[in-house]
Parts: structure tokens; C-alpha cells; sequence
């Protein structure tokens, strides 16, 4: 056989097989308690905006929510990523809470927005003097919220009135959580606050040693965030006082998840950690490539955030161990919602996805 022969031959088989690797790959499984499961996160869609999604999405009664920075909060069909409608507002970087056929979330243009969800017509909006990024907490009736203009508002969820507003000497973008009739929110003046729900009237506040973006989060009496002095915080939830801190490497923007004794948080230092809730211990950690700003969701025993690096990550909660990855085309801000096995997120790239 001539030599050009033979070296077209095997150009031509090397060929084949680069063009086969591909399709292996989509079907990759690994063994994991007994069971056969795919490790590489199967797209099931992507719907795609006009520009970047920091916002984290919302899914209630089939139905995906989330915003945009195109200025629009978008309904999309959570099986099929057919749109069902559109609402204008302005730089959606808030994410969307959904309570009794109403969704409720922040533009940039300072306004907390209540838009029926069969319709997506606006119910009421209530304007305050500062860019609203701050995601609404609805609760007993109420919906709070924090703003741009150094204050936390609290709303009544039906009509839109004003009952109280807090303020603080600086912005509050962290998004509030509400305990037995407490309400607890980060500011950028270094402070964590713990407010009476229903007047308003401050409990007591919590000093850091630098910016709170982070949101709280509270279980068994106690309340998780972090800081931009790069510390993880927890602090009884009754008398502010604390109980431990952590140190990661850098600044904490994304906010913890607490499940089964474990807190799970990311930092700016690329890590997501694993921290004991007892003693504040390090169990692990898993390092990305890039700036964790995404805050972790955990389900039947896997944690899903995603990274600066434009990766959404899919990690053992017990082991710390990677599961599988989806590459996006930007940075992963966006924090993902999980259900029926479905994980939904945002990137930069513009693109809400639908993961499983």
C-alpha cells in the first residue's frame, strides 16, 4: 500500500474517533451509592435574554421566574423554556419571591414591583429614593425589602402601603430573612440588623469589619452570613451575641445555606466551604477557578452553586467531592433553584439555564 495511503487511512480513523469522544462524553455515569448516574449535567434548554443574569430564579406551580439586566422579569414554562410572559421594569438584578399568585421583586430604577402571575400585569409599585437589589422576603402578610437609599422597608403584600421603613447608615443590598418575628438584614455600613417585624424597632445590630452583602440565614437560633472582612459570622439570633466566626481568604458577597448541621457558603478567595454549625470547624473545601459569588442550594445530598469562572458546579455535600459541571459562557452570580430535578441559573452570558 502507498505510504500517502496509509497516512490517509489513519487521519481518516483518527478523524472518526475525535468525532465519537463527543457522544461518550454526553453519557459519562460513575457509580454513586449503588446507583448509575450521569456526572456531566444534561441541558434540558437555555432561554435566552438581551443581557446578563445576576438574578436568581424563582419556580412556583411550573412556572420559572427570573430577571434580567435587558430590564425585563421573565414567566418561562419550567418543563419546555417556552416564555408565557414579559414585564418591563429596569435592571432586574433582584430575584423574584412568589407567594399567593403574586411575584414580587427589585429594579435598579428604585421601585419594588408586585406583578400578577397568570397576566404579568402590574398589581402596584412602591418607589423608594435608591436601586432596589435587594431580593423581597414575604412573610405573614408583609413583604420586606432593602434599598439603595440606606433603608429596609416593610410593605403590606396586598396593597403595596407602607408600614415602616429602618435606616441605616449605608446600603442594603443584602436580601432579609424573617424568624419568629424578627426580621434580620445586612447593610453596607458593616452592620447585621435584627428588627421587630412588625414595628420596625431594632432588637440589636451586630458590627463587622467591613461591608454585609451577604443575606442571614437562620436555623436553630442561630444566624449565618458573611462580610467583606472575608469572615463567615454566626450569631445567636435572640441577643446578637456571637458564637464563632470563620476566615476564609477574601470577601463573602455569597450567602450560606444551612442543612443537617453544615453551613455552606462561597467566598471571593474561589473556594466553597463547608463549615461545621456547632464549632465553626472547616469539614472542606472545593476550589473553583474564579470568585464565588453564588450562593449554594443543597438537594438529596448535593450542592449546586456556580462561579465567577463560568462554571455551575455540582458537589458531594458530604465529601466535598465534584459531581459534575456545567460550562456556561460567562460568570455563574446567579444562585440556583433546584426542583424535581431540574436545576435552574442564570449567567452573564445572558442565558437562563435548565440543568439535570
Amino acid at each position: 500500500m502507498n505510504s500517502n495511503r496509509i497516512v490517509i487511512v489513519v487521519i481518516g480513523l483518527l478523524g472518526s474517533l475525535l468525532l465519537f469522544l463527543p457522544l461518550l462524553s454526553c453519557t459519562e455515569t460513575k457509580t454513586i451509592n449503588g446507583e448509575e448516574k450521569n456526572i456531566k449535567g444534561e441541558e434540558l434548554f437555555k432561554f435566552e435574554t438581551r443581557d446578563y443574569i445576576c438574578s436568581s430564579p424563582c419556580v412556583a406551580d411550573g412556572i420559572v421566574y427570573v430577571g434580567s439586566n435587558d430590564s425585563f422579569l421573565y414567566a418561562i414554562e419550567a418543563k419546555t423554556g417556552d416564555e408565557m410572559w414579559r414585564f418591563k421594569a429596569a435592571w432586574v438584578n433582584s430575584s423574584p419571591s412568589v407567594v399567593d399568585g403574586v411575584v414580587y421583586f427589585g429594579s435598579m430604577l428604585y421601585n419594588l414591583f408586585a406583578v400578577d402571575t397568570e397576566t404579568g400585569r402590574m398589581k402596584w409599585r412602591f418607589m423608594t429614593d435608591g436601586g432596589v437589589h435587594s431580593s423581597p422576603c414575604v412573610a405573614e402578610g408583609m413583604v420586606y425589602f432593602g434599598s439603595g437609599d440606606d433603608h429596609l422597608y416593610a410593605l403590606d403584600a396586598e396593597t403595596g402601603d407602607e408600614k415602616w421603613h429602618f435606616e441605616t447608615n449605608s446600603k442594603v443590598d443584602s436580601s432579609p430573612c424573617v424568624a419568629d418575628g424578627i426580621v434580620y438584614v445586612g447593610s453596607l455600613d458593616k452592620h447585621l440588623y435584627a428588627l421587630d417585624a412588625q414595628t420596625g424597632n431594632e432588637r440589636w445590630k451586630f458590627e463587622t469589619d467591613s461591608t454585609v452583602d451577604s443575606s442571614p440565614c437562620v436555623a436553630d437560633g442561630v444566624v449565618y452570613f458573611g462580610s467583606g472582612d472575608d469572615q463567615l459570622y454566626a450569631v445567636d439570633a435572640k441577643t446578637g451575641d456571637e458564637r464563632w466566626r470563620f476566615k476564609t481568604g477574601d470577601d463573602i458577597i455569597s450567602s450560606p445555606f444551612v442543612i443537617d448541621g453544615v453551613v455552606y457558603i462561597g467566598s471571593n478567595d474561589n473556594y466553597l466551604y463547608a463549615v461545621d454549625t456547632l464549632m465553626g470547624k472547616e469539614k472542606w473545601r472545593f476550589k473553583t477557578g474564579d470568585d464565588v459569588l453564588s450562593s449554594p442550594c443543597v438537594v438529596d445530598g448535593v450542592v449546586y452553586f456556580g462561579s465567577n469562572d463560568t462554571y455551575l458546579y455540582a458537589v458531594d455535600a458530604i465529601t466535598g467531592e465534584e459531581r459534575w459541571r456545567f460550562k456556561t459562557g460567562d460568570w455563574v452570580e446567579s444562585s440556583p433553584c433546584v426542583v424535581d430535578g431540574v436545576v435552574y441559573f442564570g449567567s452573564w452570558d445572558g442565558f437562563l439555564y435548565a440543568i439535570r
